[in-house]
Protein backbone atom coordinates (compact mmCIF):
# COMPACT_ATOMS: atom_id res chain seq x y z
CA UNK A 1 0.00 0.00 0.00
CA UNK A 2 1.13 3.48 -1.07
CA UNK A 3 0.19 6.97 0.85
CA UNK A 4 0.34 10.35 -0.88
CA UNK A 5 2.58 13.12 0.53
CA UNK A 6 1.80 16.61 -0.17
CA UNK A 7 4.92 18.62 1.16
CA UNK A 8 4.08 22.30 1.65
CA UNK A 9 5.05 25.22 0.82
CA UNK A 10 7.08 23.81 -2.31
CA UNK A 11 3.53 21.77 -3.62
CA UNK A 12 5.83 18.49 -4.11
CA UNK A 13 4.20 15.11 -3.54
CA UNK A 14 5.97 11.42 -3.39
CA UNK A 15 4.61 8.65 -2.68
CA UNK A 16 5.59 6.62 0.25
CA UNK A 17 5.20 2.88 1.05
CA UNK A 18 3.88 1.57 4.03
CA UNK A 19 6.19 1.05 6.52
CA UNK A 20 8.36 3.29 5.07
CA UNK A 21 9.72 7.31 6.80
CA UNK A 22 8.44 10.07 4.77
CA UNK A 23 12.52 11.04 4.72
CA UNK A 24 13.61 8.05 3.15
CA UNK A 25 10.79 8.61 -0.13
CA UNK A 26 11.37 11.99 -0.05
CA UNK A 27 14.95 11.53 -1.07
CA UNK A 28 14.62 8.64 -3.14
CA UNK A 29 12.17 11.09 -5.09
CA UNK A 30 14.53 13.70 -5.50
CA UNK A 31 13.09 15.86 -2.71
CA UNK A 32 14.88 17.49 -0.04
CA UNK A 33 13.94 17.90 3.35
CA UNK A 34 16.53 19.21 5.60
CA UNK A 35 17.87 16.62 8.44
CA UNK A 36 20.46 15.68 9.66
CA UNK A 37 20.84 12.39 12.06
CA UNK A 38 18.42 10.44 10.22
CA UNK A 39 17.46 8.71 13.61
CA UNK A 40 14.97 10.99 15.49
CA UNK A 41 17.37 12.34 17.79
CA UNK A 42 18.46 16.14 16.56
CA UNK A 43 15.18 17.96 15.59
CA UNK A 44 16.30 19.02 12.17
CA UNK A 45 13.66 17.31 10.28
CA UNK A 46 10.70 18.80 12.54
CA UNK A 47 7.47 19.77 10.40
CA UNK A 48 4.05 20.42 10.93
CA UNK A 49 1.12 17.74 10.16
CA UNK A 50 -1.54 19.44 8.39
CA UNK A 51 -3.59 16.58 7.28
CA UNK A 52 -3.82 12.82 7.79
CA UNK A 53 -2.45 10.28 10.38
CA UNK A 54 1.59 9.04 11.11
CA UNK A 55 2.93 7.01 13.65
CA UNK A 56 5.71 9.19 15.02
CA UNK A 57 7.94 6.08 15.27
CA UNK A 58 10.82 6.03 17.81
CA UNK A 59 11.23 9.62 17.57
CA UNK A 60 13.17 11.24 20.94
CA UNK A 61 11.49 12.99 23.58
CA UNK A 62 13.66 15.40 23.83
CA UNK A 63 13.92 16.27 20.07
CA UNK A 64 10.07 15.91 19.38
CA UNK A 65 8.74 17.20 23.09
CA UNK A 66 4.78 15.69 24.14
CA UNK A 67 3.44 19.93 23.78
CA UNK A 68 4.55 19.69 20.27
CA UNK A 69 3.34 16.17 19.32
CA UNK A 70 0.15 17.29 20.68
CA UNK A 71 0.65 20.39 18.29
CA UNK A 72 1.10 17.95 15.14
CA UNK A 73 4.67 18.23 15.02
CA UNK A 74 6.53 15.20 13.45
CA UNK A 75 9.84 14.33 12.51
CA UNK A 76 10.29 12.97 9.04
CA UNK A 77 12.84 11.19 9.51
CA UNK A 78 11.13 8.66 12.02
CA UNK A 79 7.26 9.17 10.98
CA UNK A 80 5.46 7.00 8.50
CA UNK A 81 1.93 7.58 6.94
CA UNK A 82 -1.17 5.84 8.37
CA UNK A 83 -2.75 7.70 5.12
CA UNK A 84 -2.67 10.33 3.13
CA UNK A 85 -0.85 13.39 4.56
CA UNK A 86 -0.33 17.30 3.94
CA UNK A 87 3.22 18.59 5.31
CA UNK A 88 4.46 21.74 6.27
CA UNK A 89 8.27 22.01 5.80
CA UNK A 90 10.85 24.37 6.46
CA UNK A 91 12.43 23.84 3.03
CA UNK A 92 15.24 26.40 1.32
CA UNK A 93 17.25 24.41 -1.23
CA UNK A 94 19.98 25.96 -2.45
CA UNK A 95 19.39 26.68 -6.44
CA UNK A 96 22.89 24.83 -7.03
CA UNK A 97 21.37 21.84 -5.30
CA UNK A 98 20.94 18.96 -8.13
CA UNK A 99 18.77 16.92 -5.86
CA UNK A 100 20.06 13.56 -7.19
CA UNK A 101 17.99 10.54 -5.88
CA UNK A 102 18.68 8.09 -3.72
CA UNK A 103 19.37 4.86 -4.72
CA UNK A 104 20.77 1.61 -3.53
CA UNK A 105 24.03 -0.21 -4.56
CA UNK A 106 25.94 -3.10 -3.99
CA UNK A 107 29.61 -2.24 -3.27
CA UNK A 108 32.82 -4.25 -3.75
CA UNK A 109 35.95 -3.59 -2.15
CA UNK A 110 38.31 -2.59 -4.98
CA UNK A 111 41.41 -1.41 -3.23
CA UNK A 112 42.34 -0.41 0.45
CA UNK A 113 45.03 1.86 0.83
CA UNK A 114 47.18 3.00 4.30
CA UNK A 115 46.72 6.67 4.17
CA UNK A 116 47.94 7.36 7.57
CA UNK A 117 48.34 5.42 10.89
CA UNK A 118 44.96 5.97 11.56
CA UNK A 119 42.82 6.45 8.32
CA UNK A 120 42.44 4.40 5.32
CA UNK A 121 41.28 4.85 1.87
CA UNK A 122 38.67 2.48 0.47
CA UNK A 123 37.84 2.32 -3.58
CA UNK A 124 34.28 0.49 -4.25
CA UNK A 125 33.32 -0.58 -7.77
CA UNK A 126 29.75 -0.21 -7.59
CA UNK A 127 26.62 -2.64 -9.51
CA UNK A 128 25.85 0.58 -11.05
CA UNK A 129 26.45 3.95 -11.66
CA UNK A 130 25.85 6.87 -9.23
CA UNK A 131 24.84 10.07 -9.73
CA UNK A 132 26.38 13.01 -6.49
CA UNK A 133 27.79 15.78 -5.99
CA UNK A 134 31.24 16.29 -5.16
CA UNK A 135 30.60 17.00 -1.37
CA UNK A 136 27.73 14.61 -0.13
CA UNK A 137 28.08 11.48 1.44
CA UNK A 138 26.99 7.74 1.20
CA UNK A 139 25.03 5.77 3.92
CA UNK A 140 27.02 2.30 3.95
CA UNK A 141 25.51 -1.01 5.79
CA UNK A 142 28.20 -2.52 8.02
CA UNK A 143 27.79 -6.46 9.24
CA UNK A 144 27.06 -6.92 12.86
CA UNK A 145 26.84 -2.93 13.10
CA UNK A 146 23.02 -1.87 13.60
CA UNK A 147 21.95 1.18 11.42
CA UNK A 148 23.88 2.84 8.47
CA UNK A 149 27.29 4.36 9.00
CA UNK A 150 27.99 7.37 6.42
CA UNK A 151 31.05 8.11 4.77
CA UNK A 152 31.75 11.14 2.52
CA UNK A 153 32.71 10.44 -0.89
CA UNK A 154 36.37 11.45 -1.83
CA UNK A 155 35.95 10.54 -5.53
CA UNK A 156 35.12 13.11 -8.31
CA UNK A 157 31.39 12.41 -9.71
CA UNK A 158 32.63 11.70 -13.14
CA UNK A 159 34.24 8.36 -11.77
CA UNK A 160 30.31 7.31 -11.16
CA UNK A 161 30.92 3.38 -11.56
CA UNK A 162 32.85 4.18 -8.03
CA UNK A 163 33.03 5.36 -4.35
CA UNK A 164 36.38 6.27 -2.72
CA UNK A 165 35.95 6.86 1.02
CA UNK A 166 38.57 7.95 3.91
CA UNK A 167 38.00 6.04 6.99
CA UNK A 168 39.67 6.84 10.61
CA UNK A 169 39.39 4.31 13.02
CA UNK A 170 37.70 5.53 15.91
CA UNK A 171 38.61 3.77 19.22
CA UNK A 172 36.51 0.94 20.34
CA UNK A 173 33.89 2.15 17.36
CA UNK A 174 32.40 -1.53 15.68
CA UNK A 175 31.96 0.39 12.69
CA UNK A 176 35.36 1.59 11.90
CA UNK A 177 36.59 -1.69 13.80
CA UNK A 178 35.14 -3.41 10.96
CA UNK A 179 35.89 -1.83 7.94
CA UNK A 180 40.20 -1.27 9.51
CA UNK A 181 40.45 -4.70 10.70
CA UNK A 182 37.48 -7.40 8.57
CA UNK A 183 37.05 -5.93 5.15
CA UNK A 184 39.29 -7.31 2.85
CA UNK A 185 39.30 -6.62 -1.18
CA UNK A 186 36.32 -8.20 -2.63
CA UNK A 187 33.85 -8.21 -0.02
CA UNK A 188 30.54 -6.59 -0.58
CA UNK A 189 28.54 -4.03 1.11
CA UNK A 190 25.15 -2.64 0.80
CA UNK A 191 25.62 1.04 0.30
CA UNK A 192 22.90 4.25 -0.43
CA UNK A 193 23.15 7.53 -1.31
CA UNK A 194 23.85 10.39 -2.36
CA UNK A 195 23.19 12.18 0.42
CA UNK A 196 24.08 16.00 1.93
CA UNK A 197 23.64 19.39 1.48
CA UNK A 198 27.70 20.02 1.45
CA UNK A 199 28.51 20.99 -2.33
CA UNK A 200 30.47 23.34 -4.25
CA UNK A 201 28.56 26.64 -4.92
CA UNK A 202 29.50 26.84 -8.96
CA UNK A 203 27.27 29.83 -9.88
CA UNK A 204 29.31 31.78 -6.88
CA UNK A 205 32.62 32.88 -8.46
CA UNK A 206 34.16 34.39 -5.58
CA UNK A 207 37.36 32.16 -4.67
CA UNK A 208 36.99 29.63 -3.03
CA UNK A 209 39.08 27.99 0.62
CA UNK A 210 38.98 24.82 1.70
CA UNK A 211 39.58 24.17 5.57
CA UNK A 212 40.27 20.45 6.17
CA UNK A 213 41.19 18.21 9.42
CA UNK A 214 41.52 13.94 8.97
CA UNK A 215 39.33 12.18 7.22
CA UNK A 216 37.31 15.30 6.56
CA UNK A 217 39.99 15.58 4.01
CA UNK A 218 37.52 13.45 1.69
CA UNK A 219 34.69 16.09 0.62
CA UNK A 220 37.38 18.37 -0.03
CA UNK A 221 39.02 16.21 -2.47
CA UNK A 222 36.33 15.23 -4.50
CA UNK A 223 35.73 18.88 -4.68
CA UNK A 224 38.79 20.12 -5.88
CA UNK A 225 39.61 17.62 -8.26
CA UNK A 226 35.98 18.22 -9.77
CA UNK A 227 36.63 22.25 -10.50
CA UNK A 228 40.14 21.14 -11.54
CA UNK A 229 38.84 18.87 -13.88
CA UNK A 230 36.49 20.84 -14.58
CA UNK A 231 39.03 23.96 -15.93
CA UNK A 232 37.41 26.24 -13.02
CA UNK A 233 39.44 29.72 -13.07
CA UNK A 234 38.71 30.58 -9.47
CA UNK A 235 41.69 30.96 -7.19
CA UNK A 236 41.30 27.79 -5.00
CA UNK A 237 42.99 27.37 -1.70
CA UNK A 238 43.20 24.31 0.20
CA UNK A 239 44.05 24.01 4.28
CA UNK A 240 44.78 20.62 5.40
CA UNK A 241 45.52 20.28 8.92
CA UNK A 242 47.10 17.43 11.05
CA UNK A 243 48.98 16.27 13.96
CA UNK A 244 52.00 15.19 12.11
CA UNK A 245 53.75 14.60 9.18
CA UNK A 246 52.41 10.78 9.56
CA UNK A 247 48.78 11.76 9.58
CA UNK A 248 49.23 14.06 6.98
CA UNK A 249 48.51 12.00 4.32
CA UNK A 250 47.29 12.59 -0.06
CA UNK A 251 50.32 15.38 0.85
CA UNK A 252 52.34 14.08 -2.78
CA UNK A 253 48.95 14.44 -4.53
CA UNK A 254 48.13 17.61 -3.50
CA UNK A 255 51.97 19.33 -3.62
CA UNK A 256 51.39 17.88 -7.62
CA UNK A 257 48.26 19.45 -8.03
CA UNK A 258 49.90 22.91 -6.60
CA UNK A 259 52.36 22.67 -9.07
CA UNK A 260 50.49 21.53 -12.40
CA UNK A 261 47.82 24.20 -11.54
CA UNK A 262 48.48 27.58 -11.08
CA UNK A 263 45.11 28.79 -9.73
CA UNK A 264 45.38 25.74 -7.17
CA UNK A 265 47.10 25.98 -3.71
CA UNK A 266 48.18 23.94 -1.34
CA UNK A 267 48.80 25.06 2.58
CA UNK A 268 49.34 21.59 5.09
CA UNK A 269 49.83 22.80 8.80
CA UNK A 270 50.62 20.74 11.51
CA UNK A 271 50.00 21.33 15.32
CA UNK A 272 52.13 18.53 16.84
CA UNK A 273 55.10 17.98 14.30
CA UNK A 274 57.50 15.23 15.77
CA UNK A 275 61.11 16.21 16.06
CA UNK A 276 62.34 13.33 12.90
CA UNK A 277 59.24 15.32 11.22
CA UNK A 278 61.89 17.83 9.67
CA UNK A 279 58.74 19.93 9.54
CA UNK A 280 59.45 23.51 7.39
CA UNK A 281 55.91 24.38 6.79
CA UNK A 282 53.12 26.30 9.13
CA UNK A 283 52.88 24.54 12.37
CA UNK A 284 50.14 25.52 13.98
CA UNK A 285 46.03 24.81 13.64
CA UNK A 286 44.79 24.97 10.45
CA UNK A 287 42.64 27.79 11.01
CA UNK A 288 45.76 29.80 12.40
CA UNK A 289 47.33 28.63 8.47
CA UNK A 290 44.04 30.23 6.79
CA UNK A 291 44.77 33.60 9.41
CA UNK A 292 48.51 34.11 8.17
CA UNK A 293 48.11 33.19 4.42
CA UNK A 294 45.36 35.73 4.14
CA UNK A 295 46.42 38.05 7.09
CA UNK A 296 42.84 37.98 8.64
CA UNK A 297 40.79 38.96 5.77
CA UNK A 298 38.66 36.23 4.20
CA UNK A 299 36.14 38.50 2.25
CA UNK A 300 35.31 38.12 -1.40
CA UNK A 301 35.64 34.60 -0.88
CA UNK A 302 33.35 30.96 -0.78
CA UNK A 303 34.68 28.43 2.36
CA UNK A 304 33.82 24.95 2.67
CA UNK A 305 34.39 23.09 5.92
CA UNK A 306 35.02 19.36 6.80
CA UNK A 307 35.85 17.84 9.97
CA UNK A 308 35.84 17.32 13.46
CA UNK A 309 33.43 19.75 15.67
CA UNK A 310 36.05 21.73 17.32
CA UNK A 311 38.09 22.29 14.10
CA UNK A 312 35.19 23.63 12.30
CA UNK A 313 34.01 26.03 15.01
CA UNK A 314 37.41 27.51 15.48
CA UNK A 315 37.58 27.69 11.47
CA UNK A 316 34.08 29.45 11.12
CA UNK A 317 35.33 31.75 14.46
CA UNK A 318 38.48 32.75 12.18
CA UNK A 319 36.16 33.85 9.11
CA UNK A 320 33.74 35.21 10.41
CA UNK A 321 36.13 37.63 12.40
CA UNK A 322 37.85 38.19 8.90
CA UNK A 323 34.56 39.68 7.41
CA UNK A 324 33.64 36.67 6.08
CA UNK A 325 29.66 35.57 6.90
CA UNK A 326 27.20 33.32 7.17
CA UNK A 327 26.01 33.12 3.75
CA UNK A 328 29.72 32.01 2.25
CA UNK A 329 30.61 29.34 4.51
CA UNK A 330 29.37 26.50 4.25
CA UNK A 331 30.16 22.67 6.77
CA UNK A 332 30.25 19.39 7.02
CA UNK A 333 30.87 18.42 10.60
CA UNK A 334 32.48 14.81 11.79
CA UNK A 335 30.70 13.02 14.46
CA UNK A 336 31.88 10.12 16.35
CA UNK A 337 30.77 8.55 19.50
CA UNK A 338 32.58 10.90 21.79
CA UNK A 339 30.19 13.15 20.28
CA UNK A 340 26.50 11.86 20.37
CA UNK A 341 26.55 8.51 22.26
CA UNK A 342 27.21 6.09 19.02
CA UNK A 343 29.57 5.76 16.56
CA UNK A 344 28.45 7.83 13.47
CA UNK A 345 29.38 10.24 10.70
CA UNK A 346 26.55 12.35 10.26
CA UNK A 347 25.81 15.47 8.16
CA UNK A 348 24.58 19.08 10.08
CA UNK A 349 22.33 21.22 8.28
CA UNK A 350 25.10 23.29 6.69
CA UNK A 351 23.72 26.47 6.03
CA UNK A 352 23.07 26.66 9.90
CA UNK A 353 26.05 27.97 11.64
Amino acid sequence: MTYEVTIEPTGDVIEVEEGQTILDAALRQGVWLPFACGHGTCATCKCQLVEGDVDLGNASPFALMDVERDEGKILVCCATPESDLVLEADIDVDPDFAGYPVKDFQATVREIRELSPTIKGFVFDLDEEIEFQAGQYINLDIPGVEGHRAFSLANKPSENQQMELHVRRVPGGAGTGYLHEQLKVGDSLPASGPYGQFFTRKSDQQDVIFIAGGSGLSSPQSMILELLEEGDNRQIYLFQGARNVAELYNRQMFEQLDTAHNNFHYIPALNAPEADDQWQGFTGFVHQAAQAYFDSRFDNHKAYLCGPPPMIDAAITALMQGRLFERDIHMERFYTAADNGEESTRSALFKRI
